[in-house]
């Protein structure tokens, strides 16, 4: 499944250390130009996605709204995670070119 290959990617990010989780150290990556790509989950509050969603469209950092913060949370190893912050270009394009095969839908 190709769900299961951006969560995979997910989690390699994770594991290399180029991925930032939560609301506040995504907001902080984002906002210090590190971020590539930034993955909010479609069960976060309308709040949360249209901060992510106004913050990335300033800052010019592709946003995408995937899963749930369970599945999110689970693929870093963590409990759960309403956002992601993705800081390195391979993963990010990888990750894109897997969510745009699913034809999820970008902000």
């Amino acid at each position: 499944m190709k769900q299961d290959r951006v969560l995979s990617l997910i989690g390699l990010a994770t594991k290399a250390g180029k991925c930032a989780s939560g609301e506040f150290m995504t907001e902080n990556e984002t906002k210090s130009g590190k971020a590539v790509l930034v993955i909010v989950a479609e069960d976060a509050s309308d709040n949360t996605k249209k901060k992510f969603r106004d913050m990335c469209k300033f800052y010019e950092v592709p946003i995408y709204f995937y899963g749930d913060k369970d599945t999110l949370g689970h693929a870093m190893g963590k409990e759960f995670r309403a956002s992601l912050a993705i800081l390195d270009e391979g993963f990010a394009k990888g990750i894109r070119k897997q969510l745009e095969i699913k034809n999820n839908t970008i902000a």
